[in-house]
């Protein structure tokens, strides 16, 4: 199995999932409509903060073709939904806190039955005072979003000390300070939540969900609704993407209430575009005060950040989505002194959720900007004070953790720096075409891989011999579009020497796989491929040893795995999988083997005020290099060129690998100079595809994707989690850029038209 870790799956082959999605056969939790389904809906609150005085359902049951209409009275358990921190009706009974908040969930016939039976609901609110800003929300006299709870609107408190980060900013010969601000993000996924839930006479409930954490969902939905969860069983096909918006009850929770009112009959609830908007979860607005002090040979001393993040009126993972931006507000550099503090408030805006980046976007940006504003004025290249302080292996990071022998910041700049777009930069910028000006940035990432520690990160894989001959992989982890289940599909055939063919891949399915965790954190391929490959190596051995009976081989490790069978190179003797599988029992046809990912033995002692996912052993590192235009008439800035980086261990396919981070770039840069999630009291102003603009494939160059020669040791076939870290670089990176071509020092994303214009007008003499 040494020997396989400098394989990888055919560079020329296709997933084994592309055809089928190519062609439109694969089916999605979306396509599900089983004869007789029934469609279920949602009165939202429309109004961000207020005490329900009257709601009433009559009008709404006599529409023709609506089945029921349930409000909180028809909720059993606890109605309380939420990942860490139950504090989420699943429908509002007395008051609401958001403009998506659920008051009345309505079941019917068809579409037009529901529409109508929806508009029919009538709902009165008593309006309450109301919060938009998280930092007003901490003041003492703020609205209070949840009155009964203690600690107002806090949700959540850290600080992170190393060494006295105040002396040393002190003793600084330069010292640079500023405040930045990220937004809040819709994730846009080409499938919006839904799915469909039916209860069986016998009781069980069965579920089949767009989701990225089917196993979780069982929980959360039974102690929401008071059911045993081993009564629920959730599949979870393949995703049209999630990137976190789908990591959490979303529809899960409503369409089983649902489903316990209406016995026997199949119910679907499929949001559309403009509901994902209003009730969906985001990105978490952020705003980021950071002092940085050096020498003045650009040695850096310290570091003092707070960052305050905008939960909305609800927890969900706003704490760990927190906690790990505090993890990474020092950068990937070696930093001596360091204070960071953080806090999450409740407000009446949209909910915050897990998304792509996970709390780290919006500290990148902000010690990026910063080490831009340190080299100024240390009348340095940025790039030149960043390669000087680039973690290297063994050394200790910002927040105290010694880093792994795979940590090579300084690598991935140098790559970078390597590239025609940074080599050629001048000739670049000085052939721009009339009124259009060039620059070009370059920045520094990391991201750490999984839960961290004190969360138990662990998956178990299951991997069965079918008497036919071939396998069966239960895929215990959502494939959301990033292509796990073809790479694991790719590992077990390598692993057990079959074609891919001969490889089946079960998807997620509560009843059928074993629990892996949720798809997320950088750690699905880390985590699962490793119990992958355990299990094949049973059952490599399993089939050896009965091989060599058949074979009359006194020595089974000579044995081979080859297509079809298992031979003997010494004889030229070979038995069939299928006669094998004959002569076993299901049980023994059946290996099931657990990985529980490495933390930090040690962990550092820097006084944090929490507890759970601190610190990560593993980070995937890089750099991003990007090249920008900016029309000096229109204000409109092009991203016409990109690279990134990576260190991400050893790579199983590039396709896999380029197409991930090409995606993470785009929707970086969406964040960087497209997405403005506009809000006004608490609504979102953009709420839909026409006023909220993503890039598309004409908005974005061809994004440059280099992974750097690593090996991870702990890896699956040395493999390391690379789903986030191309996010973090396009906001940075273009902020920089702009400054390169216009002198605009953006302290704040998106970068629009109308802020380059301002920009222009305020710097042109």
């Amino acid at each position: 199995m040494d020997a396989d870790r400098d394989k990888g799956a055919s560079p020329g082959a296709p997933r084994v999932d592309a055809l089928d999605k190519a062609c439109g056969r694969q089916r999605y939790a979306a396509d599900e409509t089983p004869p007789g389904c029934l469609l279920a809906g949602v009165k939202r609150a429309g109004i961000p903060h207020g005490r329900i005085v009257r709601l009433d359902t009559a009008a709404a049951r006599a529409v023709p073709g609506v089945v029921t209409v349930l409000t909180r009275a028809d909720v059993p358990g606890t109605n309380r939904q939420g990942i860490v921190h139950k504090d989420q009706p699943v429908l509002c009974g007395q008051r609401v806190r958001h403009h998506g908040d659920p008051v009345a969930l309505v079941v019917a016939e068809n579409k037009d039955a529901l529409a109508a039976g929806l508009a029919a609901v009538e709902v009165a609110f008593e309006a309450l005072p109301a919060v938009f800003d998280p930092e007003e929300a901490l003041s003492p006299n703020a609205p209070l979003v949840h009155p009964d709870r203690e600690g107002g609107n806090l949700l959540a408190h850290g600080l992170m000390e190393k060494g006295d980060a105040e002396s040393a900013l002190a003793g600084c010969d330069v010292v640079v300070a500023g405040r930045f601000a990220t937004p809040a993000q819709d994730h846009v996924s080409l499938e919006p939540p839904n799915g469909l839930a039916r209860l069986a006479p016998s009781g069980r409930l069965t579920m089949v969900v767009s989701t990225q954490a089917p196993f979780r969902d069982r929980f959360e939905i039974a102690q929401a609704l008071g059911l045993d969860p081993q009564r629920i069983r959730i599949r979870a096909p393949y995703l049209g993407g999630g990137f976190g918006g789908k990591d959490g009850a979303t529809v899960q929770c409503l369409l089983a209430l649902a489903a316990l009112r209406l016995p026997g009959r199949w119910i679907k609830m499929a949001w559309s575009r403009e509901e994902t908007f209003l009730a969906g979860y985001k990105r978490h607005a952020a705003v980021m005060d950071i002092r940085l002090g050096a020498r003045a040979d650009g040695t850096l001393e310290a570091i003092a950040c707070a960052m305050c993040f905008d939960a909305g009126p609800y927890a969900h993972l706003s704490g760990e989505i927190m906690e790990l931006g505090m993890e990474h507000a020092g950068g990937p550099y070696r930093i001596p002194h360091v204070r960071i503090e953080g806090s999450c408030a409740y407000t009446n805006n949209p909910v915050g959720g897990a998304f792509r980046g996970f709390g780290v976007v919006q500290a990148c940006f902000a010690v990026e900007r910063a080490m831009d504003m340190l080299a100024r004025r240390l009348g340095r290249a940025p790039e030149s004070l960043r390669l000087q302080n680039a973690l290297r292996p063994g050394e200790t990071s910002a927040v105290g953790v010694a880093a792994e022998p795979g940590t090579d910041v300084a690598a991935c700049l140098n790559a970078a720096l390597a590239h025609p777009l940074w080599t050629g930069r001048e000739a670049w910028k000085q052939a721009a075409p009339a009124f259009t000006r060039r620059g070009v940035g370059l920045v520094a990432v990391q991201n750490a891989m999984g839960y961290g520690r004190g969360l138990p990160d662990h998956a178990t894989a299951k991997l069965e011999l079918t008497r036919q001959g071939t396998f069966r992989l239960y895929n215990s982890v959502p494939d959301m579009g990033q292509g796990n289940a073809a790479a694991f599909v790719a590992m077990a055939a390598q692993a057990l020497g079959q074609p891919e063919a001969a490889v089946a891949c079960v998807q997620p399915d509560t009843a059928a796989c074993p629990p892996a965790g949720s798809s997320s954190a950088s750690r699905t391929v880390y985590t699962f491929g490793n119990a992958l490959l355990r299990a094949c190596r049973t059952m490599a051995e399993k089939l050896r040893n009965r091989a060599a009976l058949a074979l009359l081989c006194d020595t089974p490790d000579r044995l081979v795995l080859t297509p079809g069978g298992v031979s003997d190179p010494a004889t030229g003797r070979f038995v069939p999988l299928s006669v094998l599988a004959g002569f076993l029992i299901r049980d023994d046809r059946i290996c099931i083997d657990q990985f529980v990912m490495p933390v930090v033995e040690n962990p550092p002692d820097t006084g944090r005020e929490f507890k759970l996912g601190f610190p990560h052993r593993y980070f995937t590192y890089g750099a991003c290099l990007c090249g920008v235009e900016a029309d000096e008439l229109t204000g409109r800035v092009r991203l016409v060129q990109c690279l990134l980086t990576v260190a991400c261990g050893k790579v199983f396919t590039l396709a896999g690998v380029e197409q991930q981070l090409a995606g993470a770039a785009a929707q970086g840069a969406g964040l960087a100079l497209f997405e403005e999630l506009a809000l006004e009291g608490g609504r979102i102003r953009a709420g839909d595809l026409s006023t909220y603009l993503i890039p598309t494939s004409l908005d974005l160059p061809d994004i440059d994707c280099l992974p750097l020669p690593d090996d991870e040791p702990s890896g699956p076939l040395g493999i390391k989690g690379m789903g986030e870290v191309g996010i973090h670089g396009p906001g940075p990176a273009v902020a920089q850029a702009l400054f390169d071509a216009v002198g605009l020092d953006a302290a704040s994303l998106p970068i629009t038209p109308e802020v380059v214009l301002a920009a222009l007008e305020e710097l042109t003499p």
